[in-house]
């Protein structure tokens, strides 16, 4: 049996796993470093570019696993999958039978894909998660008239807007679209846009329109979203992809508050038949399943770490497990420490990238026997991303999560331009959602974490006819 020897341990190609290999490559590049990967494919980030001290915004890309090479020498590369851990002994054990002696260990293996009930039996239906499924996505597109979405978290909402030429049927759960990211007023606006962009009118002009709400915590309340499997996509993946087919008219229909309750295989003009909560059947070529992950731990312990109501391996604010010496980052772990007012855990490739450089930092102090302190980016939840062809920047408890029925919300929104959504709390930003290029997203970040009262400004703190980035320079 192969054995290896090394310092650092990382486990998962994902954007989680990479970043980590990425950090410990600047912070220890004399030190022996393995990755083991899966695929050959890995996920890394680029063209970082940050709106604010926390906010940023990033491209992921696909490369190949052995470029990572080229930026630290000492890596070494097993295209495996991870079996077993012996922390008594730091060894862990591939499924192909190496053994990797470790002295710290970081687990980035990410989420497996949660999919209906019938994904196993039908090969119709099918999760996006990484390359390779968005190729068969493709693949049927081509051939396709009419599919079912089934989930309303970004993947799906991208995919609702990315593809042309074929019949949609949405179905989700929630009374809105995209709930995982939005709130209610911002599905509104999105619609709106699908609405004026299949329109033969053009808008007379964008009216700006400023309302003040008050809202309880079931008014706004918001899913968590869990990633998928292998390496996540990232955003504007529908991007690099023709998401086309020339066949057929676009169509797209909303099916809210309901779930699948069984697909079946037919002969008929379709192939599926899509039985839903209501009692209604939807006919189609296939269903794309885009109901979220659970933690991918599909391997075994000498000890059995702590876990999360999710499933995921609890970690500290270190990304610490309760193994000794074992970390995590990314999908598979669950922020088990006590959170920042304003930053809670929501599975996205920003906080994948977050979690996977502070489980470098934290790998190499134990090393190096240097005190390390959890980074800045833990203090405010921030994600920026894109839906529907907007930039989209999520900041602080954005849907008045925590808060309770005691908090106002500020809203401005110009159709087919931006919405604009304050949480306020005694006054106090909490909270903001961000929607078009409002050039808001710094003054926002600092009005969170500075707690400023805003009780003199009233509504004109969102008054367009007012520049209020001048009263907090």
């Amino acid at each position: 049996m192969s054995v290896l020897q090394t310092t650092y341990l990382v486990v998962g190609g994902g954007i989680a796993g990479v970043t980590c290999v990425e950090t410990l490559a600047i912070l220890h590049p004399e030190e022996s470093l393995v990755l083991i990967t899966a695929s050959s494919l890995v996920k890394n980030v680029s063209n970082v570019s940050f709106l604010a001290k926390t906010i940023v915004k990033f491209d992921v890309n696909e490369t190949e696993a052995i470029s990572l090479q080229r930026i630290h020498p000492n890596l070494e590369i097993v295209y495996d999958s991870l079996k077993h851990i012996d922390s008594a002994n730091k060894i862990v054990l591939t499924d192909s039978g190496l053994k990797i002696n470790y002295n710290v260990l970081c687990i980035c293996t990410g989420g497996i894909p949660r999919l209906i009930a019938d994904a196993k039996r039908c090969n119709r239906i099918f999760g996006i998660r990484d390359t390779e499924s968005v190729q068969e996505f493709q693949d049927k597109l081509k051939a396709g008239r009419r599919m079912v979405i089934v989930g309303n978290g970004g993947i799906a909402s991208e995919i609702v807007h990315a593809t042309r030429g074929i019949q949609k049927v949405w179905v989700i759960r929630d009374d809105y679209i995209s709930a995982t990211f939005i709130d209610p007023g911002a599905a509104e606006f999105f619609q709106n846009t699908f609405k004026n962009k299949s329109s033969s009118e053009t808008p007379k002009e964008n009216e700006t329109v400023l309302k003040r709400h008050v809202f309880s915590e079931e008014d706004t309340l918001v899913s968590l979203n869990k990633d998928l499997k292998s390496a996540a996509l990232g955003p504007d993946w529908f991007r690099k992809l023709e998401l086309k087919n020339e066949r057929g008219e676009q169509e797209l229909e909303i099916v809210y508050k309901v779930e699948v309750n069984k697909v079946y295989e037919v002969n008929k003009d379709f192939p599926l038949e899509v039985e839903l909560s209501n009692g209604r059947t939807i006919q189609c070529d296939f269903v794309i399943s885009a109901t979220g992950v659970e933690p991918a731990v599909n391997y075994s312990w000498d000890k059995e770490p702590e876990k999360g109501c999710d499933g995921g391996l609890s970690v500290n604010e270190l990304q610490e497990t309760s193994v000794g010496d074992v970390f995590a980052a990314g999908d598979v772990a669950h922020a088990a420490w006590e959170h920042s007012p304003h930053w809670f855990q929501l599975r996205l490739w920003t906080q994948a990238r977050q979690m996977g450089a502070m489980a470098a930092k934290a790998m190499h102090g134990r090393i190096t026997n240097e005190d390390v302190l959890q980074d800045f980016c833990f203090e405010i939840f921030t994600h920026c991303t894109t839906l529907f062809g907007y930039r989209v920047v999520l900041l602080g408890k954005y849907n008045g999560q925590g808060l309770g029925d005691n908090y106002e919300i500020l809203l401005r929104t110009t159709p087919s331009l931006e919405y604009i959504k304050f949480v306020l709390q005694n006054g106090k930003l909490q909270g903001a959602i961000l929607i078009g290029e409002t050039d808001l997203e710094e003054m926002c970040e600092n009005l969170i974490l500075d707690q400023i009262d805003l009780s003199p400004f009233g509504d004109d703190i969102l008054n367009p006819d007012i520049d209020i980035d001048d009263y907090f320079d």
